[in-house]
């Protein structure tokens, strides 16, 4: 089962606007050069914290598939790619650097979304 913050932090993702989704993913794009991609690989979920985890995210965001579709083509398939790694990394805080971790939550964070702290 997947703690606490990190079912809270993908609940909150689901609420975004489709704005802030789409201004997500650009920056987790922009960010995977600047450390992103080597952060992403750094998180290592079991197979099983990661099926519930992709589960997760695509069930929370499939309803307003059509929505955020029709705000961006490709947007829900961008907000999902987006939102599992930033989950990960919430998830496998404690095996990340703090500056890992902050790459990877970021464009959440920019988007208004509560994180927890690495500690």
């Amino acid at each position: 089962m997947l703690d606490h913050p990190t079912q809270r932090f993908v609940e909150q993702v689901a609420g975004l606007e489709p704005g802030s989704l789409a201004m997500a993913f650009d920056r987790s794009v922009a960010l995977r050069r600047a450390g992103g991609k080597e952060a992403s690989r750094a998180t290592r979920p079991s197979a099983s914290e990661n099926s519930e985890l992709e589960h997760l995210v695509r069930e929370s965001l499939l309803p307003r598939a059509d929505e955020l579709n029709g705000a961006r083509e490709g947007l829900h398939a961008d907000a999902k790619s987006a939102a599992v790694i930033a989950a990960r990394a919430v998830l496998k805080r404690d095996q990340l650097t703090q500056a890992q971790y902050d790459v990877l939550v970021l464009p959440f964070v920019e988007a208004g979304i509560d994180v927890p702290s690495h500690d």
